[in-house]
């Protein structure tokens, strides 16, 4: 095998391990109506961060990794940048591991994690294209966003846009920026979390 072989295989076997550590903390969030969202576990204490048009209608139902399902009750919840934190009646979730975005370059290799058309579990994987803002209809009036080329999808709302370690970077949604491959940074949603919970922000590493 040579050398370029042998590092391809590598890179491979590496993805191929950070997906399945990405896929634990991933979750299906059922709205009650025909449709599903992403959601990953943000709190191993069992709170789960969404997009909020992804229960916007609907009581609300969380399928865990390990086939488990749990109602949710919605925390908080921002339509301005299209976030909801839910939680479920579980104090054991295997949280994800949270990258702090605030140290992005474009060009960076990303992985997005969701549900595109009901179909479970699927990885789509492509650079950042750029790190800027959207206009919002509210107080804020924009809001800071990452730009990708991965492919996403109704079903990938609420997941999460990874690196390639497994950190998370950002939640995809289909609805701020207008356009797909687009992304609320982690460091946004961590401070939506630790406000909705009275904490402080955690350590994104």
């Amino acid at each position: 095998m040579t050398t370029r072989q042998t590092l391809s295989a590598a890179l491979t076997q590496e993805l191929s391990e950070v997906n399945s550590r990405l896929q634990r903390s991933v979750v299906v969030v059922h709205n009650g109506q025909r449709g599903a969202g992403a959601g990953v576990v943000w709190r191993a204490s069992g709170y789960i961060v969404t997009n909020h048009h992804v229960i916007a209608h609907g009581k609300i139902r969380v399928s865990l990794a390990d086939g488990g399902e749990f109602p949710a009750r919605l925390v908080a919840k921002d339509p301005e940048i299209d976030l909801a934190l839910l939680q479920v009646e579980k104090s054991d979730l295997p949280p994800a591991l949270l990258a702090d975005s605030r140290g992005l370059r474009v060009g960076q290799i990303v992985l997005a994690v969701g549900h595109p058309w009901g179909q479970r579990g699927f990885v789509t994987g492509g650079v950042i294209s750029s790190l800027g803002s959207a206009a919002t209809r509210g107080p804020r009036q924009s809001v800071p966003i990452i730009r990708s080329d991965v492919t996403l999808a109704p079903g990938n709302s609420g997941g999460p846009l990874a690196n390639t370690l497994g950190g998370v970077i950002g939640i995809n949604t289909m609805v701020v920026g207008g356009d797909l491959g687009v992304a609320i940074p982690s460091h946004i949603v961590e401070a939506f979390v630790a406000q909705a919970l009275g904490e402080r922000e955690g350590v994104l590493v």
